[in-house]
């Protein structure tokens, strides 16, 4: 195997990849190994990526192949490839397709080129119950079958295509009802048209994956007006199914008598219909059914819309697992999902079937040009003391926590003196002594729809520029003139939350097209051990974190 010095990359046996930070061909191999490849840890000179089976079959399902892969490995390697990874790479993304779901008569029935190994498979006890002879699948089943495989190692691709349920005229508009004109970006219509598929049976169902700020709402709305039929669309949040509601009147020609809300304040099941999850997932008590799982069949939807798939709740999944005939879109900033369920997202929402990077949307101007820095502060010596002594569940709120937060947040609004300033955070009380020692108004859970929308109304509007904002404003709020964002703590080691935060400020600004991500850490605490797993995503996606000390603040 031949040595190549000049090259910024190792490959290694066991399906990891080492790549060198400060090689010049650093970016440019970091973008052509995303699609196969995900990153598992990034200090500042080394950043290890490893091919998984389910990054594979994700590019398999994009139209990748096996020799591709090799190659673009090859492009890089210092050492060249082992022969061993570039057999398993053939071989498990050979697997997707490799058994296939498909109608026949009014049965639907698995296919393959091997009929061995299907054979073989309904040896397997928990496959063989799923069937009514031989290949014939329960009518039940369709979801559950691909979840079987795919652990066996066989994820399945569905050709057995979908009802077209109820029919939907709708159209997007040329100009909006606000008198701007309108249009998808080209980018848009490549997402919708993958998506799509030309209609064919291996359309219809997958994930589309674009940064915040990309416009993911209007993406569904192509999704919508290309099949024009009846659609459910489940998002995070109450705030989130308005700014949907508000979306579809402004961009589309429906009749508002069209457009149902279906939330805690509203329940109207109309032919396009905005839920929340969390209403999906009420039950009185635990024992309980889900009382409101019935919206799934309550009209012959035709397309299920997943905002935020990422986020997808456990019962939901049970019920996507039933409704497979139904064409299904995912929308979402990341795969990552932090319970693991990456593979329930791709067998029962479907593959990903489109991705843009995060530096080539800002490279365009889609996005703001976006720049992260950790701010690492001391703790007070009775702090320290009380850290010491803690557990380690308390050892991370204690140093979240931490009371020199206020004055670094302090400087940091002087800086930016004249920008709109989102201080998010995680603990309740944390963010009520911040609201009241700088007077500044407060979103958390405790506060009313009504007044959270008041207060991110006159965000927009430039009559407050300051929010403080807990959990609640991560997910599909909607502030595009917000260029600042300074984070005080956070979940854990949760990377979807860190892409969602830094998401809210990335919509592109119409006059210095730049936004400022500032998180507050306390140095050497478990707090910073987090924040090294929080910023993994963002760091894959191109964004390099600044470190500063405190200190150092000028």
């Amino acid at each position: 195997m031949s040595y190549r010095p000049d090259l910024p990359m190792i490959v290694q046996s066991d399906r990891t990849i080492l790549l060198e930070t400060q090689h010049p061909l650093f970016t440019e191999a970091r973008q052509a190994i995303h699609g196969f490849a995900e990153l598992i840890k990034s200090p500042e000179y080394i950043h290890t990526y490893r091919i998984t089976p389910l990054s594979l079959w994700n590019a398999a399902a994009s139209g990748m192949e096996p020799e591709q892969v090799s190659e673009t490995l090859a492009t890089y390697s210092k050492y060249g490839v082992p022969p061993t990874i570039v057999k398993e790479i053939s071989e498990t993304m050979r697997k997707y397709g490799l058994i296939k779901l498909e109608q026949s008569g009014d049965t639907l029935v698995l296919t393959s080129e091997e009929p061995l190994l299907l054979a073989e498979l309904f040896s397997y006890k928990s496959i063989a119950e799923l069937f009514d002879e031989p290949y014939k699948l329960k009518p039940y089943a369709r979801g559950l079958i691909k979840q079987e495989l795919i652990r066996l190692g066989y994820p399945v691709q569905d050709i057995a295509g979908y009802n077209l349920g109820e029919a939907c005229p709708i159209g997007l508009r040329e100009v909006s009802s606000q008198g701007r004109p309108f249009s998808l970006r080209p980018y848009q219509e490549e997402a919708v048209s993958a998506f799509y598929s030309g209609g064919e049976a291996i359309g219809g169902s997958g994930v589309l994956v674009l940064p915040c700020g990309a416009g993911k709402t209007v993406i569904g709305l192509g999704a919508i007006c290309q099949l024009q039929t009846a659609t459910l669309i489940l998002t995070t949040n109450t705030t989130s199914v308005r700014q949907w509601i508000q979306e579809l009147l402004d961009k589309t020609g429906l009749d508002p008598a069209m457009v149902g809300e279906y939330t805690g304040d509203c329940k109207e099941v109309k032919p396009i219909t905005v839920a929340t999850y969390q209403i999906l997932t009420y039950r009185p008590a635990a024992e309980k059914e889900f009382p409101h799982m019935r919206l799934f069949s309550e009209r012959d939807w035709g397309l299920i819309i997943y905002d935020e798939v990422h986020l997808l709740p456990a019962p939901v999944f049970r019920v996507t697992s039933g409704i497979q005939a139904t064409r299904r879109l995912g929308l979402t900033a990341t795969l990552v999902r932090e319970d693991g369920r990456e593979e329930d997202v791709f067998t029962l929402i479907g593959p990903k079937k489109y991705e843009i990077p995060w530096k080539t949307m800002e490279e365009q101007g889609w996005i703001a040009e976006a720049r992260c820095q950790e701010i690492r502060l001391p703790f007070e010596a009775k702090w320290r003391e009380a850290y010491a002594h803690a557990s380690a569940r308390q050892k991370f709120r204690i140093a979240a926590e931490n009371p020199r937060k206020l004055e670094v947040v302090r400087q940091l609004l002087e800086r930016h003196a004249h920008d709109r300033v989102l201080i998010i955070g995680q603990y309740v009380d944390q963010l009520d002594q911040m609201a009241t020692a700088l007077q500044l108004p407060l979103i958390t859970g405790k506060v009313p729809e009504k007044e959270r929308e008041t207060l991110y109304s006159q965000f927009k509007k430039g009559e407050i520029t300051r929010l403080i904002v807990s959990k609640v404003a991560n997910f599909a709020v909607d502030l595009p003139d917000a260029n600042v964002a300074i984070q005080i703590s956070g979940t854990f080691g949760s990377r979807q939350e860190e892409a969602q935060r830094l998401g809210r400020i990335l919509r592109p600004k119409a006059d210095d097209n730049k936004a400022h991500f500032y998180t507050l850490v306390t140095r050497d605490t478990r707090e910073q051990e987090f924040s090294l797993h929080r910023q993994l995503f963002l760091v894959e996606q191109g964004y390099p974190y600044d470190i500063i000390e405190m200190e150092a603040l000028v």
